[in-house]
């Protein structure tokens, strides 16, 4: 059993994004592992291991645009199941 199931990445595009100021609000806001938050002022790459990847989304949708998402259940990819 893992501590948090979901493996969420994901794009965001926007304007005067801050790769520091969205972790910081990652590492104070949301239960998870394994934060990947790297780009430039346009475009940040997120990476993110979480139980509850919606919240991650609305979050990141609240920034810009969102695209290239990927959810993928780590509990279904350990058994050998697609995830």
């Amino acid at each position: 059993m893992l501590e948090y199931r979901y493996d969420t990445q994901l794009l965001i595009e926007g304007e005067d994004l801050e790769e520091d100021a969205i972790a910081e609000y990652f590492n104070e806001n949301f239960d998870g592992d394994c934060l990947l938050a790297v780009g430039d002022e346009n475009l940040i790459k997120i990476h993110f291991h979480t139980n509850k990847p919606w919240l991650v989304l609305e979050y990141c949708a609240s920034l810009g645009e969102i695209f290239d998402v990927v959810i993928e259940d780590m509990e279904r990819q350990a058994r050998g199941e697609k995830g």
